[in-house]
């Protein structure tokens, strides 16, 4: 009786052992059939210590069949959870809608999002320890396959000394559909945490209080029709080559104040200002260090703003998504830079592939566009001290924050955190299968996530060498 006992004990210990040993999760191919990491990482996920996560955004829209669909304006109230791993950081009311211009027609929607309280009025919130604030976006990374070409220009930014949008890697859901990795980022305004400018009231007029604060912005018109008018923006008195009263004009917006809130002699004041920069730039005198347009500007920010767009060759570059602010008291500056997806060779059109050519002069290769470059730059160039000036800061950056060694480090960086520390390119593209597909404007289309990654370091090492001599020439 008692064998009989023991018998049955290891036959069960037997069983047991098989079945923990047929346990092990099996390894899962990605979507496309393509080895989506080529490097070789042993696998910790069972290991828990060493498990590493990124934030997860769940959100569920609070109305009822139709006022539940997330649309371009208005906003419509929905519940958010912030997790990582086990723990909750936040929960609360937001507003959220669709954002962007071109990206709306992708599948991978980008949103933006209002913290709100349980009335539905706007609440500052300190959201993944960001200053506190109530507007926030999350970028859906979609025809960027690398995923990270924002992140690492704003992270650059950050490391040259210079206000860009704070950001952090999220996983988000909506209404318990996966959507896959998105960026959580800041978005652009007045606050003493992001654009940090005094605040312009509508009786703010004296000669003193009415010099600032304002954000200015070269962009497309936010009006629904497109259209650029008196009550939303203002002209440049001269064409894209610097000639008065030209055909082809930049058009200003007001960004803030709004064009709603702004009063007309704050208008006049900011369009004069820009006027007397201009006419100074275009003038024989420009180069005069008293009387010039530097008396106009912060020189130094048009460097940076300067080599941040070369250094990724960003096609909207100069033309579109450019900020400019002037705090009271202050000169004109140029930033924070922003919407750089279409940068580091990622477009197929007007040169925006290339490596080998001057981003500042797009208008020499797609004059017919609707959106061109200011004559600044081209007039700033003629400028012998603002040259050596760029060729020092050049020269400096090349060794520290913009060395091939230091931008190699910030993307592998990310490369190992989302592809061999967590699964969340494995998730993504599960999600989202293009690879190997076009995205407009993709130049290039990997097979895998790897593929896309060594694209983006083989551009990056060609244009930062051949930069190193063009700069030299000027």
């Amino acid at each position: 009786m008692e064998r009989k006992i023991k018998d049955i004990f290891f036959l069960f210990l037997f069983i047991a052992l098989i079945i923990s040993c047929n346990s092990i999760d099996p390894v899962s191919d990605n979507n496309n059939g393509e080895n989506i990491n080529e490097d070789t990482t042993d696998d910790n996920s069972n290991n828990c210590e060493d498990c590493v996560y990124v934030y997860n955004f769940e959100i569920n829209t609070l109305g009822v069949g139709p006022e539940s669909e997330i649309v371009d304006e208005p906003k419509v109230p929905a519940a958010l959870k912030i997790k990582k791993a086990d723990s909750v950081f936040f929960e609360g009311i937001i507003g959220i809608e669709i954002r962007g211009e071109t990206s709306q027609y992708f599948d991978k929607k980008s949103y933006g999002i209002e913290t709100w309280d349980q009335q539905y009025n706007d609440i500052d919130v300190p959201l993944l320890g960001f200053p506190e604030e109530e507007d926030w976006i999350l970028y859906g990374p979609f025809s960027d396959k690398t995923l990270i070409r924002n992140k690492i220009i704003y992270e650059l930014s950050n490391l040259m000394g210079y206000y860009a949008s704070r950001t952090e890697f999220v996983e988000l859901t909506i209404n318990y559909e996966y959507k896959g990795l998105y960026i959580f980022m800041e978005k652009l305004k007045r606050d003493k945490n992001r654009i940090n400018i005094s605040k312009l009231e509508e009786n703010d007029l004296d000669e003193n209080t009415i010099s600032g604060g304002y954000i200015i912005k070269i962009d497309k018109s936010d009006m629904e029709d497109g259209s650029y008018t008196d009550y939303n923006s203002f002209q440049s008195n001269y064409d894209v080559f610097g000639i008065l009263n030209g055909d082809k004009k930049i058009n200003f917006n007001y960004e803030y104040p709004k064009p709603g809130e702004i009063h007309a002699d704050q208008k006049k004041y900011i369009q004069k200002y820009f006027n007397e920069f201009e006419f100074s730039l275009a003038s024989n005198n420009f180069k005069n260090p008293i009387d010039g347009y530097r008396k106009y500007i912060n020189e130094n920010s048009f460097i940076d703003f300067f080599i941040l767009n070369e250094l990724s060759n960003n096609v909207d570059g100069y033309r579109l998504s450019t900020y400019l602010y002037k705090d009271r008291g202050e000169k004109l500056n140029i930033g924070p830079i922003w919407d750089f997806n279409l940068s580091f060779g990622n477009a197929d059109y007007c040169g925006g592939e290339r490596y080998d050519l001057w981003c500042y002069k797009f208008n020499e290769r797609c004059l017919g566009d609707s959106w061109n470059v200011p004559f600044w730059w081209e007039r700033m160039l003629e400028d012998e001290s603002f040259v050596i000036k760029l060729k020092n800061r050049w020269s400096d950056l090349r060794t520290n924050i913009l060395s091939d060694e230091n931008l190699m480090d910030i993307i592998n960086t990310k490369y190992s955190l989302l592809n061999n520390e967590t699964d969340v390119i494995k998730k993504n593209f599960d999600k989202w299968r293009i690879f190997g597909i076009y995205i407009w404007p993709n130049s290039f289309i990997g097979n895998n996530y790897y593929e896309e990654i060594e694209f983006l370091k083989n551009w990056i090492k060609l244009r930062t060498s051949w930069l190193d001599k063009e700069i030299d020439k000027l």
